[in-house]
């Protein structure tokens, strides 16, 4: 029946808009924008039609959400960085049918979730910078899960990835992609030292530990990091509590996967977060 295609941890940085305009800025996330890009073109080598981005922008108090509308169109300004992100024009086809079925999936292997397609749900920068860099010309169609997750357990997150996968194996006829968008470590920098951060991690600390981190996903060494990741996303601020990976590693296995991380863009710092963009095979 279906494939998971392709599964990668990317960031979302708004960083990357900004590096699109003139002025002082401009060009300074390019590496994270090609690496978008590249992300993008293995997506469409593969024969991927749907690309799922477990998106930490988008938070929910109560139960897991899929966003699947018919389609996605508006123009956006974040809430949290208007002076990053304004007046971004987007639009996007959805997959109701898949959204729906990755819903049910997840309820029926206990981790109830929703659908929302006839809805008016904006999507969140979590996947509006990825589909700008990935998805231009509207070739994928785009499904949306929440994964601010704030009253949630990561094991259920993990699940809800292996109940996801399995649907798309066992119902889907079609290829599709799963993102987890968000960072390593996520403790922005102070208000009115901001400037100062924006290539910059906020601590020593939260670098060195991203930085194991990272090497722990490139040796493979899964079940170590399984093991630590509700501490890891506590202790270096993970953004959206880490949810976002739970749910990827869920869908590959969790402390059972053996694929090595690929590194498409290397690890930087932004705003004083630590952020990378990496493909995990499948």
């Amino acid at each position: 029946m279906g494939q998971l295609a392709l599964a990668a941890k990317i960031t979302h940085v708004p960083s990357m808009y900004l590096s699109e305009l003139p002025g002082q800025h401009q060009g300074c996330r390019q590496a994270a924008i090609d690496g978008h890009k590249e992300i993008g073109r293995r997506c469409r080598e593969l024969g991927v039609d749907t690309i799922v981005v477990f998106d930490t922008h988008w938070l929910v108090n109560s139960g897991y959400h899929v966003n699947c509308a018919p389609e996605f169109e508006g123009v956006y300004t974040s809430n949290e960085l208007p002076h990053f992100i304004k007046n971004l024009p987007y639009a996007y086809p959805g997959n109701p049918a898949l959204g729906q079925l990755l819903a049910d999936a997840a309820s029926k292997a206990g981790v109830h979730t929703r659908a929302h397609d006839a809805t008016t749900l904006a999507l969140e920068y979590g996947t509006l910078v990825p589909m700008r860099y990935m998805n231009a010309d509207q070739h994928f169609k785009v499904v949306s899960v929440s994964a601010m997750c704030t009253v949630h357990n990561l094991a259920d997150s993990a699940r809800l990835g292996m109940a996801m996968r399995q649907a798309v194996e066992e119902q889907y006829d079609g290829k599709v992609a799963f993102l987890a968008s968000g960072s390593l470590s996520h403790r922005f920098a102070q208000n009115g030292v901001a400037e100062q951060y924006l290539h910059k991690v906020w601590s020593p600390f939260l670098e060195s530990f991203d930085h194991e981190v990272v090497a722990m996903w490139q040796r493979g060494d899964w079940k170590t990091f399984c093991a630590m990741l509700p501490e890891y996303a506590e202790k270096c601020h993970g953004e959206g509590f880490m949810h976002d990976t739970a749910m990827l590693l869920g869908a590959l296995g969790w402390d059972e996967y053996q694929g090595k991380a690929e590194v498409v863009t290397p690890y930087f710092g932004s705003s004083g977060t630590g952020q990378i963009n990496v493909v995990l095979p499948v």
